[in-house]
């Protein structure tokens, strides 16, 4: 007599976490209007998703599985006004630099995708930060020219767990693909979170007046050449 098969397990349930990460596909900034961008990186290490919109209120949304680092770009979101939403997967069971690395890079081109020919935009920004013992001072110019000098040292090499080695990559990434040339000075500072928060919403506050449309030249590319 034939014996009967046996019946096949079923499929397990996907984990709570993968379950509970929304598709990247569905990412968006609240309300309408205003300078928006959204865009997706896909890598063998990380897999990123952002969407912006210029002309926001420094609303957030972000969940990058680095906790330091979500804290950094809230900032930067609060204080430049410009609405953010991110999520990022990213194999963090290795180290944080793949995943801190990437979110640069898709903020940064979310950053030139909004700003299109950046026509109308005031184009500079400067601000210096205080944050008590600390002082950081940011400029820049959203000149599609990317550069980036950093002078920012920490006296420890870690930060809760995440490396502070990371921070000027994450800049970098920013700067090289948000076409921004990027100055960050810290003139002195102990605390190493401070130094550090200190950066971003120097970033955030120089941001915010860059991109804003300037209303004597909304149509007009702020540089000799015509174009940037």
């Amino acid at each position: 007599m034939a014996r009967k098969a046996a019946p096949k397990a079923a499929p397990k349930a996907a984990s709570k976490a993968v379950a509970e990460t929304p598709p990247l596909t569905a990412l968006a900034t609240p309300g309408t209007g205003g300078r928006r961008a959204y865009v997706t990186r896909a890598t063998k290490e990380t897999r990123i998703a952002a969407a912006i919109n210029l002309d926001g209120t420094g609303k957030y949304d972000i969940k990058t599985g680095i906790g330091f680092l979500d804290h950094m770009l809230e900032q930067l979101s609060r204080h430049s006004l410009i609405d953010i939403t991110l999520r990022a997967e990213g194999d963090l069971h290795i180290d944080y630099h793949h995943t801190t690395e990437d979110a640069g890079i898709v903020l940064g081109e979310c950053l030139s995708k909004a700003l299109g020919d950046r026509a109308g935009i005031r184009r500079y920004g400067s601000a210096q930060i205080p944050m008590d013992e600390t002082l950081t001072e940011v400029a820049l110019d959203a000149s599609n020219r990317p550069y980036l000098i950093w002078k920012v040292n920490f006296s420890k090499p870690k930060l809760g767990t995440m490396d502070t080695e990371l921070f000027k990559e994450w800049f970098q990434a920013f700067a090289q693909l948000g076409g921004l040339t990027l100055h960050v000075w810290n003139h002195y500072g102990e605390n190493n979170h401070h130094i550090v928060e200190s950066c971003f919403k120097g970033l955030a506050r120089a941001l915010r007046v860059a991109v804003e449309l300037d209303p004597r030249q909304l149509t007009a590319v702020p540089s000799t050449k015509g174009v940037l």
